[in-house]
């Protein structure tokens, strides 16, 4: 039962990541930081040294602007999704292998998978529901990026903690 609960916590980081790309990998890094998630002694471990956690903080900060840009291209084009899939499943690997006390190899691919099919799910459904929010206030779009970047960050920090109760 554990192990599918942390599938499904793979899963909705991964949707994270079809929101905003560089949000879940700071997210799991904190989660390692401040001891949600186990990372010690593990090949992630890496992610809660303070300069990766800086590093991946200001990314994160560095995105949330971006994003609010007119020129910042659609999150479906190739890069942009691709982005979104790479760190879905790079985030899902990290909360799974600190979320299950011994990991299994079969266990962190099973959440590699889950992490990259929520990037595809929260890519083209973050894009539609946006797309939709926007027609219906007017064509404003800053409201709608502002939740979107609200929902993605709450919702993330969420995910990881709930790996804590695991």
């Amino acid at each position: 039962m554990t192990v599918v609960l942390v599938l499904l916590l793979a899963l909705l980081i991964g949707v994270v990541a079809g929101l905003r790309a560089l949000t879940p990998p700071a997210v799991v890094a904190w989660a390692g930081a401040i001891g949600w998630i186990n990372l010690d002694g593990t090949w992630a471990a890496w992610m809660t040294h303070p300069i990766t956690l800086t590093v991946l903080t200001i990314l994160l900060l560095v995105e949330l602007v971006t994003d609010q840009l007119p020129s910042t291209p659609s999150r479906k084009v190739t890069s942009q999704f691709s982005a979104r899939l790479l760190t879905g499943a790079f985030a899902a690997a990290v909360l799974v292998t600190g979320a299950i006390f011994q990991v299994k190899t079969g266990t962190i691919v099973s959440g590699i998978g889950a992490g990259i099919v929520g990037a595809v799910l929260g890519t083209l459904g973050g894009a539609e529901a946006r797309s939709r929010l926007v027609a219906k206030i007017g064509g404003r779009d800053l409201p709608v990026a502002l939740a979107e970047d609200l929902v993605a960050v709450l919702g993330g920090f969420a995910v990881a903690a709930s790996a804590s109760l695991l």
